[in-house]
C-alpha cells in the first residue's frame, strides 16, 4: 500500500485534534504504520489548527509535503481554501460549510471571501460539502459537528466500519459515545450522497 495522506484543518475548539486521533487510530487498528503531527499555535484564541495524518506499510515522516495530500478535511471553509495547495491533483475534499469569522473580519479590517465552495468544487467536482453543525444539532449535540464530518470522510477510505467504531471509542469520552456514534453515522450518510 502506498502512503495515504490526510490533512485535517480547522479553527481552535472544533475538535480537529480529536478527529485526527481517531483517523490515526483507524489506520493503526488496520495494522498500518501511522505518523501524525499537529500544529495548533494560537488555537485557544480561535487560530488555525492543522493535523497531518499519514499511513501505509512504512511511513518515514509525519508531515505531508506540499501538493501530496490525498484528502483534505476542513471544519471551516476558509481553512479549506487556505490549505488547498497541499492537496494533490485528483485529491478529495470534505468540508463543513460553516463560517467562523477570523478576527480581521470581525474587526472590519477584511471581508470574508465569497465563492469558496465554488472554488473548492472546481478542484474536486465530487466534493462533500455541507453544514455539519446543523446535522450535529439534529442528532442532539452541536459539539459533534467534526465527528459528523469525520463520518463523511470515512466514506472516502477503504476501512472496515467496525474499525471506525473502535477508533471513536479511543478518541471521545464514554459519556458522549452514543451521540458521537449517531453523529458519525449521519456523516457517513451525507458522504455517500
Amino acid at each position: 500500500m502506498t502512503v495515504k495522506n490526510i490533512l485535517m484543518a480547522g479553527v481552535g475548539g472544533q475538535g480537529v485534534i480529536v478527529a485526527s486521533q481517531a483517523m490515526a487510530a483507524v489506520a493503526r487498528l488496520a495494522g498500518l504504520d501511522v505518523k501524525k503531527s499537529d500544529v495548533h499555535g494560537m488555537a485557544q484564541r480561535g487560530g488555525s489548527v492543522l493535523s497531518h495524518v499519514r499511513f501505509g506499510e512504512k511511513v518515514y515522516s509525519p508531515l505531508i509535503p506540499d501538493g501530496e495530500a490525498d484528502i483534505l478535511m476542513s471544519t471551516e471553509k476558509l481553512e479549506a481554501i487556505r490549505w488547498l495547495p497541499f492537496v494533490k491533483k485528483g485529491g478529495k475534499i470534505a468540508v463543513n460549510t460553516q463560517m467562523i469569522m477570523p478576527p480581521t473580519v470581525t474587526r472590519g479590517a477584511q471581508e470574508y471571501p465569497k465563492g469558496i465552495i465554488e472554488k473548492l468544487t472546481e478542484f474536486d467536482p465530487d466534493i462533500v460539502a455541507f453544514d455539519c453543525l446543523e446535522v450535529a444539532k439534529e442528532v442532539g449535540n452541536p459539539r459533534t459537528a467534526t465527528v459528523v464530518l469525520l463520518g463523511a470522510l470515512s466514506t472516502m477510505l477503504d476501512f472496515d466500519p467496525d474499525l471506525w467504531t473502535e477508533a471513536l471509542k479511543t478518541a471521545v469520552p464514554q459519556k458522549v459515545m452514543d451521540v458521537n456514534m449517531k453523529a458519525f453515522a449521519a456523516g457517513v450518510a451525507r458522504g455517500k450522497k
